[in-house]
């Protein structure tokens, strides 16, 4: 049985018991998905666990061992390219289909206010992870502390600390210690790749022990309203990466729709199940180096920089929750306020972190910039189990294609 195969029974199989264990009776099995849990946290923790040391030795190697200072800026300059335009083409996708679609739905205004209740008494955020400022963004940008920004998980300071230092390494010359230094580096790297090797053996054990008490939530009822939000944004973010995401990859990549696919497969059902793009960063650099085999820049430098900025679901999510919100709350959506949203999304999703509901709780500015109320993201988050998974989905299969559409373009001038 191929490896693909086995994790996307591993993801049914898991989501099937969940959902029949909802609707049984039987109390060992509405028991089953809280006792499996732990093995799907186990399996995310353990690839968490190596992140950080493989994204920033990675960096490093990659920004110092480079040919040539010019050469590392000219493909981080195509990257952030590619960024812009999909998380552009995200907004612009989502406001054109998302607006005639929201504007479809009805709310009875009794279960109008029992939701607006609902929302005001949720949490503005999840996790204790307050919704930053811009200044403070751009503040933490660069880290004061690169070990603690490693032991908070903030992968967007330590991209920028580990850039740096890349480029600082490159400035000393060609020492024996520079040299000495990206041996070690490499030798991280590469064992981390190890380590992430054994852990992708076990994935499907843990695809089906997360995606259980996935199914068993699902197996609750919901509110019409509510259902109508979860299957529009569910719908929109897989509309968006047939429409838009795989033709990007087939056409400007110049790959099969079949080798694409199956490259993406086992990433796309650790991004499903885990909803963490982080989650799947490890998957994600094991695909463009042993199925797709791109230059060794993609895995080294865009992924990374990838995985902290490059999400085009978390755009999807801002801009279909700031039209439910206003639907919610009776707020008339002018073309203005159409433009604003656009804009204010692509902006705000560079500093989404890379967590399960990480769009939502950054959600607050595009929210604000069209007058919608706040309470709003208490809302969204108690529903946001299933969409999250289809926009993880979206950002994963966003960074395959830049980095087919991007390695085509290196291999081209090499």
């Amino acid at each position: 049985m191929s490896y693909t195969l086995q994790m996307l029974l591993g993801l049914v199989a898991g989501l099937a018991v969940g959902i029949v264990s909802a609707a049984s009776a039987a109390p060992w099995l509405q028991a089953l998905p809280a006792a499996v849990e732990p093995i799907g946290t186990l399996f995310i923790n353990a690839i968490r666990m190596t992140v950080i040391p493989l994204v920033v030795s990675s960096l490093i190697v990659g920004v110092g061992g480079a040919a040539s200072a010019r050469s590392v800026g000219r493909f981080t300059a195509r990257a952030l390219a590619i960024f812009v335009t999909a998380i552009g083409a995200a907004a612009l996708f989502s406001a054109a289909v998302g607006y005639p679609v929201f504007a479809r739905l009805r709310i009875d205004p009794a279960v109008a206010e029992r939701l607006r209740q609902s929302a005001a008494a949720g949490p503005l955020h999840a996790g204790g992870a307050i919704v930053p400022t811009w200044s403070q963004w751009l503040v933490d940008l660069v880290p004061a502390n690169l070990f603690k920004s490693a032991a908070d998980g903030a992968m967007l300071p330590l991209i920028v600390g580990g850039v740096a230092f890349g480029l600082a390494l490159r400035a000393i010359g060609d020492s024996g210690a520079r040299a000495t230094l990206l041996a070690i580096l490499k030798a991280v790297a590469d064992a981390m790749l190890q380590l992430v090797t054994w852990l992708l053996r076990l994935a499907p054990i843990g695809v089906c022990a997360l995606a259980m008490p996935l199914g068993h939530r699902m197996g609750t009822g919901a509110a019409e309203a509510l259902l109508f939000y979860v299957v529009a944004m569910s719908a929109i973010s897989v509309a968006f990466i047939v429409v838009v995401l795989l033709p990007f990859a087939v056409i400007g990549g110049r790959q099969s729709p079949a080798a694409f696919l199956r490259a993406a497969a086992p990433v796309v059902a650790v991004a499903f199940s885990s909803r963490s793009s982080l989650a799947a960063l490890p998957a994600s650099i094991e695909a463009v180096r042993t199925t797709l085999k791109l230059p060794g820049e993609i895995a080294t430098l865009y992924l990374p920089l990838a995985s902290a900025v490059f999400r085009t679901g978390g755009t999807i999510a801002q801009v279909l929750g700031v039209f439910f919100i206003a639907r919610l709350y009776g707020l008339d959506l002018t073309p203005a306020h159409l433009g604003t949203i656009v804009v204010s999304a692509v902006l705000t999703t560079f500093t989404i972190p890379g967590i399960p509901a990480g769009a939502i709780i950054v959600i607050a500015p595009v929210l604000a910039s069209v007058g919608a109320p706040v309470e709003g993201l208490g809302l969204l988050m108690g529903v946001d189990t299933i969409p999250d998974m289809f926009r993880t989905t979206a950002n994963v299969v966003g960074w395959l294609a830049g980095a087919v559409v991007l390695g085509r373009r290196e291999r081209r001038e090499t």
